[in-house]
């Protein structure tokens, strides 16, 4: 009786987005690092990750509400589990309150350090060809999902609005393993907005996933946004330093989304990737997208891109085949990929 009552006080939602396609890629990566040859094939999640979950919320009064989210990756292709962090409901599971205050959450959760990469991707964070392929080629899921983590978002005040986060490695007798901390600040006027964030984030802790989500990273990360009209210009520079990896690369990225019609979006962007240790070890990628909209559920798009790799780098460019897309050998890797996407 109890738990009907309570129940009938809030809501709660399910979500989710299907997406999947085709992939050409012009070289891949073998075990040995070379080239492994062309790859035509379907993908899983070719511009966004595919997903389902549930969100909870309950009016408590006063402004305040309990809220909750539980969120799964899935990979269509097979049906197993696919950026999730080998997981089930591996990709968000908290709990929080929302008000007048802001926002506070517990449990697992996206660091304010990654929600600010998406603000300033002008490719929303696709799976081809974006900000994306290159932060997980570099640190891998560490600072994407953070497991045990504690989090504050403040309101919108003056046009400034700031984020915390701070996650517990849970390891008896060593407090430092797996600890993990990000925070993230924004400046609005008008139609500009910037943005910082950091993340700084221990290996190690109770949390075992596979591959470890905890590596020993750091990401420093400022850019712009300027809206006008039906376009979006952005522009980010971040750098990327992962212990024991040799990876302390600066990326330098910006592009362009352009709604042509209420139909039709395009969009575009340039990154340029050096690693400060070795500058030989450098790449550049670009990529070009267009999203058809047959409804307000389902889209059709299509993406073509180039990534340009120069000594030890292998920035790939796609996510969702990893790691034969994440990586790629040295040259120049052509690929394109068409799909379409159905949210619910």
């Amino acid at each position: 009786m109890f738990a009907i009552g309570a129940h009938a006080q809030g809501s709660v939602t399910l979500f989710g987005i299907v997406d999947g396609g085709m992939l050409f890629l012009s070289k891949t990566q073998n075990a040995s690092g070379s080239n492994g040859g062309k790859l035509t094939g379907f993908t899983d999640s070719g511009q966004v990750p595919s997903q389902f979950g549930l969100t909870g919320t309950e009016d408590l009064g006063g402004g305040l509400t309990a809220e909750f989210k539980l969120e799964s990756g899935i990979d269509i292709g097979n049906g197993g589990y696919n950026d999730s962090n080998g997981n089930f409901f591996g990709r968000e599971a908290n709990v929080g309150l929302k008000g007048p205050f802001g926002e506070v959450k517990a449990g697992l959760q996206f660091s304010p350090f990654f929600n600010t990469l998406f603000d300033l991707d002008p490719r929303a964070l696709s799976q081809f060809g974006s900000s994306l392929p290159i932060y997980l080629n570099y640190a891998a899921a560490t600072g994407v999902f953070n497991a045990n983590s504690l989090s504050y978002s403040s309101p919108r005040i003056a046009g400034f609005q700031g984020s915390l986060m701070y996650a517990l490695g849970g390891q008896a007798g060593n407090f430092a393993a797996g600890r993990q901390y990000s925070a993230s600040l924004s400046y609005q006027w008008r139609g500009l907005s910037i943005e910082a964030a950091f993340y700084d984030g221990n290996p190690g802790g109770t949390v075992q996933t596979n591959p470890p989500s905890t590596l020993g990273f750091e990401g420093r990360m400022v850019g712009a946004v300027y809206r006008y009209a039906k376009l979006t210009a952005k522009a980010s520079y971040t750098n990327y330093k992962v212990a024991g990896s040799g990876v302390n690369n600066d990326v330098y990225g910006g592009g362009l989304d352009y709604a042509l019609t209420p139909d039709l979006d395009l969009d575009g962007g340039v990154w340029y990737t050096s690693n400060r240790n070795d500058r030989s070890t450098h790449a550049l990628m670009g990529a070009f997208g267009a999203s058809y909209f047959l409804s307000k559920a389902t889209t059709l798009y299509a993406q073509v891109g180039a990534a340009d790799n120069h000594g030890s780098s292998d920035l790939g460019l796609e996510v969702g085949d990893a790691p034969t897309s994440l990586h790629a050998p040295a040259g120049t890797t052509v690929g394109a990929d068409i799909g379409i996407r159905h949210v619910f």
